[in-house]
This record gives structure tokens, C-alpha cells and sequence, in this order.
């Protein structure tokens, strides 16, 4: 399952944080966009504005109206290195920029690179290899690469800034969940404990790089087929982070049954082996308050551990996919945890 390598470079050496778990926390993060939504742009907003999605909810991606059944889906998204390989880090941020156009029921259309490199300190052969990495991922999602923008950081990131193209009426959004629709769930849970396992000790987990490389384009076509409406992509704030956003934006209460969250093979170990970021103990924290469980803290450490490139949460039962939980009508309590 798992190998040791002895790279020249170690990228996850030359970063504080890793992946989506370099996140500003998701509490923080809404007490610095406080008094930044929509009303102070300039530019009309509220019902029968063309800005269909921005800020106020913190969905996946920005969406404005085109025209009657055009709509343009926009996001960016970068962090530094979750993997030691330079190859596989592209892939993998890509693939997580491209998920935010498909978490939205998008379709991505071009993307442009957003590299931060310390060109004194690793060789920039190893940044052609990230960029190679990010093409690969996104010829494979039909998706243009047009150059981007890079700059001369102590730290190297990537990432990209994506726009694609959606049907204003059949988006998915983080505030259109209902009361009595079940929640599937996408991907498995547990690349952020690997990952920290990984940054720790070199140890590589090829199936959890797999995991985070793949793209969500065909579970979103699922979702939008069987008819769901709202959805997110279950990233930096963990699974209860990203669910108690949607849970709160539709004014519902959901459910979770921990025994049918499915895990990356060697997650529960990592975990046990104390190989939790600060990241994913923020997110706990962020939760707390609006959280009913009885389960110990280990367990709802893995339900807020802090995903890179994870996969959708969708409101509505998605063929192939777990059920993990349900949406209730709203109560004393955002999240619920059997």
C-alpha cells in the first residue's frame, strides 16, 4: 500500500501546510468577508440580478447570467504542496480547481495557471513538472490551459483559476438542499490524514494521489441527471465543515450515519498514529457549537479531516454513490452525528 522514497527535493518540506488544509479557517475566513457581499460592488444584485451565486453563502464558484440558459461558473483555487511529487501535485491541484466548476453543475472551459515558486531554492524543473502535471488533468477534462500568472515565492503553490459554463436553471448550489432528500457522498474520506502521514514520514499513498487526482466530472453529470440541485465539493473544511455551510445556507438540519462514510484505506490508522493537521481541528472546533453527537473525538476528527480534491456532497440519492445521511427539517441542531 504504502512506499518510502528518497526524493532529492520533498516539496511538502518547503511548505507550513498542504493541500486545502492550508486553508484560513472556515471561521475566521467569514469574519474577514463580513460586510463584502453583493450590495457593495457598484452593481445591481438581489432577485432578478444576473449575479446568480457569490459570496453570501461561500458556494463553490461565482455564477453570472449570460443570457436564458447561459450562465458563466468562475473560480480559483491554489494551495502548496499536499504530495512530494512535483507531477503529482499538478494533477492533483487541478483536478481540485476543476472541481469547483463541477461541484456548481458546471462545465469547465478554460483555465489559466497560478504558480508561486522559490526559484533560488527548487529547480524549475521541477515547477515544468508541476504545470505538466495541471495540463494533463485538464486535457483530460476537455478544459483549455492558457498561461496563467506566476511570481517568486518562499513558498510554492499551485493552482488555477477556472471558468466554465452552466444552465442557470439546473445549477447546484449549497443553499437549495430540502428537508427529506438523503446526502451522497462522492469520494471516500481520509486524504488528509494520509497526507499528513505523508509530509511526516515520506510514506507514499499511490491509491490516496489517485483519490485527489480524479476528476468530479462524471458525479456531477450524475447528480445532474438523477435531479439533485444542491451540492458542494467536500474540501478544506472537512466533510461536517462543508455540510454544516449547506445545512445553514438551506435552513436545514442534517443527518450524518458515520458508519456509512466511506474511508481511504489506511485513514483510521494515520489517525491513530496521531497524524491529524491543525487544519482539520479547526474545522472540529468551527462545528461544535451547532454539532449533536455522541461519538467519541476520533470519529468526528475523520468527519472534519480537512480534504484535498475530495468529492461532492450531494443533496438527493445519485446512483453508483453512498448514502451517508439525510436532511431533517431544521431543529436545535445544523449537524447531527450517529
Amino acid at each position: 500500500m504504502t512506499a518510502v522514497v528518497q526524493a532529492p527535493f520533498r516539496l511538502t518540506q518547503f511548505a507550513r501546510g498542504g493541500g486545502c488544509a492550508c486553508k484560513i479557517p472556515p471561521g475566521e475566513l467569514e469574519q474577514m468577508v463580513a460586510g463584502l457581499i453583493e450590495g457593495q460592488s457598484g452593481l445591481p444584485d438581489g432577485p432578478g440580478s444576473d449575479l446568480l451565486v457569490g459570496l453570501v453563502d461561500g458556494d463553490d464558484a461565482a455564477v453570472v447570467r449570460i443570457d436564458g440558459d447561459r450562465a458563466v461558473v468562475a473560480t480559483a483555487d491554489f494551495f502548496t504542496p499536499v504530495v512530494d511529487d512535483a507531477y503529482s501535485f499538478g494533477r492533483i491541484a487541478a483536478a481540485n480547481a476543476l472541481s469547483d466548476i463541477y461541484a456548481m453543475g458546471g462545465t469547465p472551459i478554460v483555465a489559466v495557471n497560478l504558480l508561486a515558486w522559490p526559484r533560488d531554492v527548487l529547480p524549475l524543473e521541477l515547477a515544468r513538472e508541476v504545470l505538466r502535471g495541471g495540463l494533463d488533468v485538464a486535457r483530460a477534462a476537455a478544459t483549455y490551459v492558457a498561461g496563467g500568472h506566476s511570481i517568486d515565492d518562499a513558498e510554492p503553490k499551485y493552482g488555477m483559476a477556472v471558468t466554465g459554463m452552466a444552465d442557470p436553471d439546473r445549477l447546484l448550489r449549497n443553499d437549495a438542499a430540502v428537508a427529506g432528500l438523503p446526502l451522497t457522498l462522492t469520494k471516500p474520506l481520509g486524504v488528509g490524514v494520509l497526507n499528513s502521514r505523508h509530509k511526516a514520514t515520506g510514506e507514499v499513498f499511490p491509491h490516496a494521489v489517485e483519490s485527489m487526482a480524479s476528476l468530479n466530472r462524471d458525479a456531477a453529470s450524475a447528480a445532474l441527471d438523477s435531479g439533485a440541485c444542491a451540492a458542494t465539493d467536500v474540501t478544506g473544511f472537512g466533510l461536517l465543515g462543508h455540510l454544516f455551510k449547506m445545512a445553514r445556507a438551506s435552513g436545514v438540519t442534517a443527518v450524518v450515519d458515520a458508519r456509512a462514510v466511506p474511508y481511504l484505506e489506511g485513514a483510521r490508522e494515520a489517525l491513530r498514529e496521531g497524524f491529524v493537521s491543525g487544519g482539520t481541528r479547526r474545522n472540529l472546533e468551527w462545528v461544535a457549537g451547532h454539532l449533536d453527537s455522541d461519538l467519541d473525538e476520533d470519529e468526528l476528527l475523520l468527519l472534519a479531516d480537512a480534504q484535498t480534491s475530495g468529492g461532492l456532497l450531494v443533496a438527493g440519492e445519485v446512483p453508483g454513490y453512498p448514502v451517508v445521511g439525510e436532511l431533517i427539517a431544521a431543529g436545535d441542531a445544523a449537524l447531527i452525528v450517529r
